[in-house]
């Protein structure tokens, strides 16, 4: 049990339990540096590569646990990992910062990154925002048993094991709330091409859930990745401030359709911290 918990990395590490150790027994050292060995330690600035980014101080808005937490209980989530184009991230970057200027408080998914202070550099905003590996859920993000870890991974990888390649085209800006109406996110939605094929795979992931006891993904899955979260329920401003930016757009780029498009290549299932891949195909 405790090298699986080792393994996975449970909900638990989050927490500052434990005994404490035992005390420790100063020994004098008899030979101390002399002044000239105490050499001041170098500038920061020496120890930083070229175009170091300091993410930590960029860093805002607390997270907040999507289950309740339960002692040895490992969060668990199944996704298709999905990284949006070169030329797209650039041709987004104006609507980041138009968004920034319209309304305050928006973080980056996951990173937490203020919006407003990633957009004073073209470069740390297509990175952080944009060059990230996003997730398109294929089911809910659930606390599960250690016992339970094997048989959910050999049941993944035996019913979606035959997946073939197919394309994703990401075509509508939406907006979500999530269930506690806590956090609001800024996403891009699968309407058309790709829809389909992932409604499949999750009704495959919905049967696994359900014989493992675990609730089930919404009834209507609506699939697609956020970019962006603001505290509580701005669903209504959120939308109006992506449709005014939207129209104010619409006359250059009239003649596009979707915003990008990829290939499906696999789904990745996490355990605590753990990745383990249910399959993989060739999108190339």
């Amino acid at each position: 049990m405790e090298a699986l918990r080792a393994t996975y990395g449970s909900d638990s590490d989050e927490s500052d339990g434990g005994s404490p150790s035992p005390p420790k027994i100063p020994i004098k050292d008899e030979n101390p540096p002399s002044a000239s060995d105490l050499l001041p330690p170098p500038p920061l600035d020496l120890l930083q590569p070229p175009n170091f980014i300091d993410y930590s101080a960029l860093a805002q808005g607390g997270r907040v646990r999507s289950f309740p937490h339960v002692e040895g209980n490992y969060a668990l989530h199944i996704y298709i990992p999905v990284f949006i184009p070169s030329t797209t991230r650039k041709q987004m970057i104006p609507t980041m910062k138009r968004l920034a200027s319209l309304m305050a408080s928006l973080y980056t998914v996951d990173a937490d990154f203020a919006l407003n202070e990633l957009c004073k550099d073209n470069e740390k905003l297509e990175k952080i925002v944009l060059s990230r590996e996003f997730h398109i859920s294929l089911g809910r993000t659930v606390g599960i048993h250690v016992h339970q870890i094997d048989s959910i991974l050999t049941m993944l990888r035996a019913k979606l094991h035959s997946q073939k390649p197919y394309s994703m085209e990401f075509d509508k800006w939406e907006v979500f709330v999530n269930d506690d109406s806590t956090r609001s996110f800024l996403s891009l939605e699968i309407t058309g091409q790709g829809l389909q094929e992932i409604t499949k795979q999750i009704n495959i992931v919905n049967e696994v859930y359900r014989l493992h006891g675990l609730p089930e993904f919404y009834k209507d899955p609506r699939p697609h990745i956020s970019l962006l979260w603001g505290s509580g329920d701005i669903n209504y401003d959120l939308k109006q401030t992506i449709e005014q930016i939207s129209r104010s757009q619409s006359s250059t780029n009239s003649s596009q359709r979707h915003f990008f498009k990829c290939k499906f290549s696999g789904i990745v299932c996490k355990i605590g911290k753990k990745s383990f891949d249910i399959c993989k195909t060739n999108s190339g």
